[in-house]
Order: structure tokens, then sequence, then C-alpha cells
């Protein structure tokens, strides 16, 4: 029985009841409602407060609206996003239509989430020291990656160098080899042409990574090498997510037919991501907008759309403050668990 329903039978009881035409008791047997029924509906209200009743939730989304979420997210523009990327694309156009989260269980009920593949989850122990940055420069990460080739067993490595503080790509190069020659080739170009050099260069233990030429360099320039520990690839975390985001990209080649092949593709890879690709970890915004100090003015327009929304539909927080966007004072790398007061 509806709210309504119910709101119509008892005015009409109460009507007829009150002039003393028909007593409570004999209405409720024709009407097929207990007396005590509606004595409760008067002094406590028409809804029903048994456990596990339906109640109205003011801030679930109707039907309408659900149908609508799932369609813009399904659209051509937003099809090949997640559902983060999606709600801060769509914010940073001025639209709210609902949380991140109802954007996920609107999709999971229906069937449009999946893994692309399972993955094994990493273990670790103890982290090397902290590292933070609190601006573009102060510290890089590096790392190698085995590109597939034509021929089996054969690869092209590509050496990358990542900006903790923004995430963005700062040097690249792919050769046919794997040197420490090389790595200081790459590393003597970018502190060139960007005219600065880091206070760290953190990187995994690998031969490249610590061969002689390029330790001397580091030395030569007063740069303080971190290392992560052997066979543990969560203490270089971020260079292994851009990995991971190359490798799942779509449209990666299942190989590369020449090294010329394998430079153009990553040259254009390189421009997408750190122009186009809303960065989780900067709060899905693009490397690029972090490194020229565009976020504040993004975050400050997504904070005022979404306070915007709740005046307009208070109901679906209630008491809850909105999501808000603040950029943090610094990016950590091996962030210190137990810290000295």
């Amino acid at each position: 029985m509806s709210r309504e329903e119910k709101q119509e039978i008892l005015d009409f009881v109460n009507f007829y009841v009150t002039l003393g035409i028909v007593r409570l008791s004999v209405f409720s047997q024709h009407i097929g409602i207990s007396g005590r029924t509606i004595q409760r509906w008067n002094k406590f209200g028409i809804d029903d407060k048994r456990k596990g009743a339906k109640k109205a939730i003011a801030r679930k989304l109707s039907e309408q609206e659900r149908d609508k979420l799932y369609c813009v997210a399904c659209s051509e523009e937003f099809k090949d996003m997640n559902p983060h990327e999606i709600y801060n694309s769509l914010l940073d156009k001025g639209i709210y239509i609902a949380s991140e989260s109802t954007f996920y269980r609107v999709l999971r009920e229906r069937k449009a989430l999946a893994h692309r593949q399972e993955t094994k989850e990493g273990s670790s122990r103890k982290k090397p020291d902290e590292l933070r940055a609190t601006e573009k420069n102060q510290v890089w990460m590096w790392d190698i990656t085995w590109l597939k080739t034509s021929v089996k067993g054969v690869y092209y490595y590509a050496y990358v160098i990542e900006d903790l503080f923004d995430r963005s790509i700062v040097g690249w190069a792919i050769y046919e080899t794997e040197s420490d020659d090389h790595a200081r080739e790459l590393f003597e170009l970018i502190t060139q042409r960007e005219g600065v050099c880091p206070e760290y260069v953190h990187s995994d233990n690998g031969g490249a990574m610590k061969g002689i030429t390029l330790v001397a360099f580091y030395y030569r320039l007063g740069i303080i090498p971190s290392f992560s520990r052997p066979r543990v690839s969560d203490d270089n975390p971020f260079i292994e997510s851009f990995f991971k985001t190359l490798k799942y990209r779509c449209g990666y080649p299942k190989f590369f037919t020449s090294i010329e092949h394998a430079r153009n593709w990553f040259a254009d890879f390189i421009n997408w991501y750190n122009t186009s690709h809303m960065h989780s970890g900067l709060q899905y915004v693009t490397p690029i907008q972090k490194r020229k100090g565009l976020h504040h003015a993004i975050f400050a327009n997504r904070n005022e759309v979404i306070a915007e929304a709740k005046k307009k539909h208070p109901s679906r927080w209630g008491k809850r403050d909105t999501k808000k966007y603040v950029a943090p004072s610094a990016e950590i790398l091996n962030e210190a668990k137990n810290k000295v007061a």
C-alpha cells in the first residue's frame, strides 16, 4: 500500500469516527485494517518504521536519473574512461550527475564494469627512505622497460624519467641495449635541456641504475641517488604504474617492427600522457596541468560545481560534507609510516 493510499484511508476513517457516525472497531472490520493500526498511524504517522521496510531515500537517484548516468558513461565521449575520469571530466564542464561511488554502483549493477586482467598483489616489508617533492624537478624517478620486437627473445629498451611532483615524463629514450652509458647520456641531455638537476633520483637496483658511469655523473652534479630493494617493485611504484598505463593503453602494439616504430609510437604516447591523461594520483588533472600550476584553478572550479549541485539537491548529501579537491603540500615517495614527532 502506497503512502498516499494510507493517508486517504486515515482521513476517511477519522472523519466518520470523529463525527460519531461509525465506531472505529466496526470500521476496521469493513476496511480490513485493525483499529490498533489506525491508532498507531494517528499517533506515530503513516510511515512504515519496521526493520527492513521499504523507505523513501531522499538522496537516491530516480530510475530516469540512473538511466541518464548509464547513457552518459557509455557514450562515445566517455566509453574508454573509468568512472573517476568520467566524474571529473563532467565537473570540468560544469556538470554534476552523481557521486563517483554512484557511478561505480550503477555501472556494476548493470554489469558494465570488468577487470582487464588479474594481477598478483605485491608484498613489501621495509621501504627506502621517504622522499618528498614540494615543487617540480626536486625528485626524479626512472626505470627501464622492455619492448617486444617482431623477433622472439629480442627487445628494445625504453629509458623513462618521471618527476615525482607532477608525474610528468621529463625525459625518455629507446635503445637496442641496456647500459648505464645510455642512462648517463639521457640524464645529461635532460639536465641540460631543463637547466636544472634534481636533488634526488630514485631507481631500481639494476646494473644500468648502479653502473659506475651513471653514479659518477650523479656525484659530479651533487645528485643523491636512492635505490629500491632488490626485486621489490613497490619501492618505485609511480614509474611501475606508468609502465602499466603504457602497456594497457588502447592501441599498444603486440610488438614493434623497428626501433623507429618504437620511438614514434612512444613519442605520441608520452605527448598524450603528459597533456591529456587525467592522472588518478593527481586527483584527475593531467601532469602538464599540475606542472604549470593550473590544478589550483581546476580544483576550485570543481569544488564550486559540487557546492552548487548541493544547493539544488541538498537531500542527496543530507548532513554530509561535499567532496573537496585540495592540492597536497607535497608529493611523497615511500612515505614513512612511523614518523618521529
